[in-house]
């Protein structure tokens, strides 16, 4: 039986094309001792991904050329070699290889109940992104009832997990995304107090004329920003923080795939004038509480205050579509690839 692989075939320079990626054939591994086979069900992409594919400037080892691309992924287990495992069982990795078929050590895996919500959310709601945002917001954010909390990026995986749990926390809640379908999905569904779409019609709106908006759904300031963007969008809010205003700095997006780093505002006046804290997080730094982030979020989601958008890709060879497609903002919520 023959397996397919996705490969890192050059390093992008600016927006990944498809010439950066090599699908291959080869042969199904046979499992070792102690390892399992795995059945690739469902793969997560995310914009942290495009860090590793370049040299240096990223936070964890960049992917080598040539080397078989790894994310999380939720699989089957077809076969076993190891008491913690048995054929059928539902499973998800951090960092399992984008192939169709896998041998792995069952210690990089947890089992996934698909009797408490779909095997999807594993990757999202339940997975990483959910886990940033609890994690981020709350100690780093800290947000109190009756404040204002703003967040970029807020119709991604990690944004709309974001706002809903500041929402839960009492907050007024702004949230910057691109395009009327996002808005209104953050307004609508997620009860989003305010959303400002960062595009125009002619592309995206100034720094100048995004501070306008902010300052008119904020009058009172900012007293949490979550930034998952970065760029021009962070410009016009940090102008805006309030005394004591907590700064989280999830991602930058917007920056990812520029080769040279922008000089832009420098937010240490308004840090300084106003005692604010700009704290950067990894989300692994927290691995040991994980288990904790993940029952919060699973009881919020089983009581129905917190909901979640996925946009699933179907097909293996799409998988490098659907990763590109985060930059150009094709997904509302997690982006995932359907293999199987």
């Amino acid at each position: 039986m023959q397996n397919r692989e996705i490969r890192l075939a050059s390093r992008p320079i600016g927006v990944p094309t498809e010439s950066n990626f090599e699908i291959r054939q080869s042969d199904v591994p046979a499992p070792a001792e102690g390892e399992v086979l795995l059945r690739t069900l469902y793969i997560s992409v995310d914009p942290y991904l495009r860090g590793r594919m370049r040299e240096g400037r990223s936070y964890i080892p960049p992917f080598e050329v040539g080397q078989v691309i790894v994310s999380g992924v939720v699989a089957e287990v077809v076969e076993s070699h190891s008491p913690l495992f048995k054929p059928g069982d539902i499973v998800m990795g951090g960092l399992l290889p984008w192939q169709l078929h896998a041998a792995v050590r069952p210690e990089s895996l947890q089992k996934v109940d698909p009797s408490i919500a779909p095997i999807t959310t594993a990757l999202g709601v339940l997975g990483m992104p959910g886990l940033t945002a609890y994690f981020g917001l709350l100690d780093i954010g800290k947000p109190q009832a009756g404040e204002t909390v703003v967040v970029s990026g807020a119709a991604g995986a990690v944004g709309t997990v974001a706002c809903q749990i500041a929402k839960l926390k009492g907050c007024r809640v702004v949230g910057i995304a691109g395009g009327k379908e996002k808005i209104d999905y953050l307004t609508k569904e997620l009860g989003v107090d305010t959303a400002i779409s960062y595009k125009s019609e002619s592309g995206h709106k100034s720094a100048a004329e995004l501070q306008r908006e902010v300052a008119t759904a904020c009058p009172k300031g900012v007293n949490v920003y979550f930034d998952n963007v970065g760029g021009e969008i962070s410009d016009a809010v940090l102008p805006l923080i309030t005394n004591r205003a907590r700064i989280v700095i999830c991602g930058l997006i917007s920056m990812y795939n520029k080769e040279q780093l922008e000089v832009g505002l420098r937010p240490q006046p308004f840090l300084l004038i106003n005692s604010a804290l700009m704290q950067g997080f990894i989300v692994t730094q927290y691995a040991l509480r994980f288990g904790e982030g993940i029952r919060q979020l699973g009881e919020w989601l089983a009581q129905g205050k917190l909901k979640y958008a996925e946009t699933i890709v179907e097909g293996f060879e799409n998988t490098p579509r659907a990763f590109m497609g985060l930059f150009s903002g094709e997904n509302l919520g997690k982006q995932i690839v359907k293999v199987a």
